[in-house]
């Protein structure tokens, strides 16, 4: 019996988009376990917490029935918590071309790292979707639904210091 072929997807996911969602859709396709590793930085604050990042995401994966993933925090360098769980591939969205050239200089650290560790690209189909584009039009009340899953945006609404509007049904 083979051993089961792990990916994973990396972010601060503060908040999580559709645009990561769609990454971890087509990743999933791919991956007989799929890890979405929430980054975990004590020099950063949050705007959203992690846990209840954490539990929408799950929420939203369960939504689309993508149930083969794993969410989990990570405070550390993404290349050794891949060796550590014997991950052997790292998905990355891009977006543009800056993009890739930041993330072919990842790449090339994490080879360094974790030799077998194997960088895999997608592209995103709406290229203006962020986390900070998402964060920055929730602060001036914009209705943000079209950027987030319905649990995120649920999350956001109820986050303090945010002024997220939620469109009615």
């Amino acid at each position: 019996m083979r051993e089961p072929v792990k990916g994973l997807f990396a972010g601060s996911f503060d908040p999580y988009t559709l645009g990561h969602h769609a990454i971890v859709k087509k990743a999933a396709r791919l991956f007989d376990e799929l890890h979405i590793l929430i980054g975990v930085n004590a020099l950063k604050q949050r705007q959203y917490p992690a846990q209840d990042m954490k539990a929408a995401i799950e929420e939203a994966l369960a939504q689309d029935g993508i149930l083969h993933t794993k969410v989990v925090f990570h405070e550390g360098l993404v290349a050794d918590y891949c060796a550590e769980e014997g991950i052997r591939y790292l998905v990355r969205g891009l977006r543009n071309g800056m993009d890739y050239d930041y993330e072919e200089n990842i790449a090339e650290v994490n080879k360094l790292i974790h030799p077998e560790l194997e960088s895999i690209y997608f592209r995103a189909d709406v290229t203006a979707i962020s986390s900070s584009m998402v964060r920055e039009l929730a602060s001036y009340g914009k209705d943000v639904s079209p950027y987030v899953p319905e649990p995120v945006l649920r999350l956001m609404a109820t986050s303090s210091g945010t002024q997220t509007q939620v469109k009615p049904q």
